[in-house]
């Protein structure tokens, strides 16, 4: 299964990138607890509350404009970011057995909208 899904950002496509791969950032609206070495073929581990974790490793950073994590369950999540006029276009493509990230990214909209 494949899910794609387009988001629009009123900020520059550096802040989207900082949200999308700083942990602090990403406990705020992902994960409540994140680590993530941004280096290809670094690893990212995300846990939540309920004790779920999930693992990933970074196949591509190249900020700001793409990054692709392939996650331990054999899916993978691209995320790339288009600058626009009206600020960032960030297109998110899965192949997420399960697990759909495209569907947390409304919480960071909110966030970022609010900054």
């Amino acid at each position: 299964m494949e899910v794609s899904r387009e988001i629009e950002f009123p900020v520059p496509p550096d802040e989207v990138w900082e949200a999308l791969t700083d942990p602090e950032q990403l406990e705020e609206w992902f994960a409540n607890d994140v680590e993530l070495d941004l280096r290809e073929g670094g690893a990212g581990i995300f846990r939540w509350e309920d004790g779920e974790e999930r693992r990933a490793t970074v196949v591509v950073a190249e900020p700001p404009e793409r990054l692709v994590l392939d996650w331990e369950d054999e899916g993978e999540t691209e995320f790339t970011l288009e600058e626009t006029d009206d600020g960032t276009r960030l297109h998110v493509r899965e192949s997420t057995p399960e697990f759909s990230t495209a569907l947390e990214l409304r919480a960071l909209a909110l966030s970022l909208a609010h900054t």
